[in-house]
């Protein structure tokens, strides 16, 4: 049997939306929802969340994660990525003697995250040689058709020689969607995320929305509440 984690970086220091790991979000604090999403997989050994914050390590145990370390505050700067927490929650758990097998990097700003997406990327990676299988989601329009705004504020096409080409024959394009990233720690890779080593698992794009500022956290709240109002009305049928 694999052994799997799943690992929640939570820092304390957002600058944009204060405290936002931890801000009420439709009557929980945000990060409970990547929690729960992990408990309900039922694919973990351990949900560990890594943080510099004594609040959200609380929290964090209130729903029921684990907690077994308060993050190095080297490790909880604004330049320190993503991968340097989870490699430092890996080594401390190693150090304890657990053994691993598969991590799952799930993000605290992932209120729409829906287990079910966690299971397919943890089943189709088992079965497969590659590295890695993440979230993400189509784009809603063609990027081959997309332009910049020049200094003189005028447009400027990045492939001009698409302009004329219609949106149904120009190849479909995928964005990261923030939210998980499965990793099988008994392969190596030298390949970026995005390359020939991952596995896209595609989210249907009303599941997808990052939340990094103001507007973002509302057009969050207003796409849960579509959802859950969605999801009421057919269980009532």
């Amino acid at each position: 049997m694999s052994n799997c984690v799943a690992i929640i970086p939570a820092r304390g220091g957002s600058k944009r939306i204060p405290k936002k790991n931890i801000k009420d979000f439709h009557g929980k604090p945000l990060i409970a929802y990547s929690i729960e999403a992990a408990l309900k997989s039922k694919l973990f050994d351990k949900v560990i969340v890594s943080t510099d914050d004594e609040e959200i390590a609380k929290i964090a145990k209130e729903y029921e994660a684990e907690v077994p370390f308060i993050r190095p505050k080297e490790l909880s700067n604004d330049f320190t990525g993503t991968g340097a927490v989870v490699s430092h929650a890996i080594d401390f758990l190693k150090e304890q003697g657990d053994k691993i097998d598969f991590v799952c990097t799930i993000y605290a700003t992932a209120p729409l995250l829906n287990e079910k997406y966690l299971i397919e990327g943890f089943t189709k990676l088992k079965n497969s040689n590659a590295k890695n299988a993440f979230s993400c989601t189509s784009m809603p329009f063609p990027i081959q058709r997309t332009f910049k705004v020049t200094p003189n504020e005028r447009c400027e096409m990045f492939w001009p020689e698409n302009f004329m080409k219609r949106s149904q024959d120009l190849e479909e394009a995928y964005q990261d969607a923030g939210q998980f990233y499965w990793t099988n720690l008994n392969i190596n890779s030298n390949e970026i995320i995005f390359g020939k080593d991952s596995i896209p698992i595609i989210l249907p794009r009303y599941l997808v929305q990052d939340i990094d500022t103001l507007e973002d956290w509302t057009r969050a709240e207003f796409m849960y509440e579509a959802i859950k109002k969605s999801e009421n009305q057919k269980s009532e049928k």
